[in-house]
């Protein structure tokens, strides 16, 4: 990837907000990550809607991860509108969350969802997985045409 890709973080959870930008900021990710920190707030910025209109200052995302459990519209929701846009079908959603319902995990890949990711519980864990989530997707990863 030529420039810098643009992160999406949906979570509700202040300590997971921390949790995850400490673990970038710790595996010198040089990409810019936005945060949404619930279902509305989340389309609305994929959607480029209300305080989000401006794709300068809030570009279209590269990678979304994706937590489940989130006020109002839920994570599923959110998932699910995405898939269902023409123009955003192909935007790779990554679910983050600490469910371990085989429901989710099915419902997540039914519609639409590139990977599913169970929340480490340490912050080793944690950083571990982001650095493979930056390595795989930010890197290695040849993203579909047009996306």
């Amino acid at each position: 990837m030529s420039r810098a890709a643009h992160i999406l973080l949906v979570e509700d959870n202040r300590f997971d907000i921390e949790l995850t930008l400490d673990a970038f900021r710790e595996i010198h990710l040089g990409n810019t990550v936005h945060v949404a920190r619930n279902g509305r707030e989340a389309l609305d910025y994929i959607f480029g809607k209300g305080v989000y209109a401006n794709r300068e200052e809030y570009p279209m995302p590269d990678l979304i991860l994706l937590d489940l459990n989130l006020p109002g519209i839920d994570g599923h929701e959110v998932l699910r509108r995405i898939k269902e846009a023409p123009g955003l079908k192909r935007l790779p959603v990554i679910i983050l969350t600490s469910s371990e319902e085989e429901t989710d995990l099915a419902l997540s890949y039914d519609s639409g969802a590139n990977s599913y990711l169970k929340k480490p519980v340490s912050f080793e864990g944690f950083l571990k997985v982001m650095d493979q989530v930056g390595e795989y997707w930010l890197t290695l990863n040849v993203g579909p045409p047009g996306a």
